[in-house]
């Protein structure tokens, strides 16, 4: 199966195919804000950079504005791709919180399955910890909320296939906030770790782009 987790929709995009991906309906709590200070600048993970040679990251400028860094090619431009992202601390725990709807027209996102009537919007949540200058990014464990649900230990709908594992977690607000608290929602070990980078945007793109090859006369 293929994964279309928090983590990937916010530094890569979702994909069209196979997916396992948890959805929730309502935000995490009524305490969300648009900016944590503590993103802002370069990051880079640098395992993909290493493997690609190619950017791997985002980019938070002084706006607080997340920006997902984007190469398609080896030496070619690097694009910089807004992504909407809010932010929840409780207690020492931090979240980031993204709706499907503000996706939309941004990267493909797929239908909620097996959900009637469907909402206007659902949400990902991603856990995230600094480690100096270390952020790693923890996404929700799709097959233990889904075991959860039949369990009856969380209300909500799972939709299984071959290649796909969809699950969708009804409440409120508060709901979201005691479910995160309370059950092993996330994963264990991160799924994506990135480094803060000393460079500068201008610098890193000139690390990584290569000049156009000059015309033969």
């Amino acid at each position: 199966m293929k994964r279309c987790s928090v983590a990937l929709v916010v530094l890569t995009c979702l994909s069209l195919g196979g997916c396992v991906e948890t959805r929730f309906a309502s935000p995490l709590g009524d305490n969300i804000e648009t900016c944590d200070t503590r993103w802002k600048g370069l990051w880079i993970d640098t395992r993909e950079s290493r493997d690609k040679n190619e950017a791997a990251g985002f980019f938070v400028d002084k706006g607080c504005e997340v920006s997902v860094l984007d190469q398609t090619e080896p030496g070619g431009p690097i694009k910089r791709q807004h992504v909407p992202v809010n932010f929840v601390h409780d207690g020492s725990n931090d979240y980031l919180v993204v709706s499907d709807a503000q996706l939309k027209g941004l990267v493909e996102v797929p239908p909620l399955y097996a959900v009637s009537p469907k909402p206007e919007k659902s949400f990902y949540f991603v856990q995230y910890r600094f480690h100096g200058d270390t952020l790693e990014l923890y996404d929700v464990n799709t097959p233990r909320v889904a075991t959860l649900i039949v369990e009856e230990k969380l209300k909500g709908t799972v939709s299984k296939t071959s290649s796909e594992l969809h699950a969708y977690v009804e409440g409120d607000r508060a709901q979201m906030l005691e479910i995160v608290r309370k059950q092993p929602v996330f994963n264990n070990k991160p799924g994506m770790v990135l480094e803060r980078s000393k460079m500068s945007m201008d610098e890193y793109e000139r690390s990584l782009v290569k000049p156009p090859k000059p015309h033969k006369k």
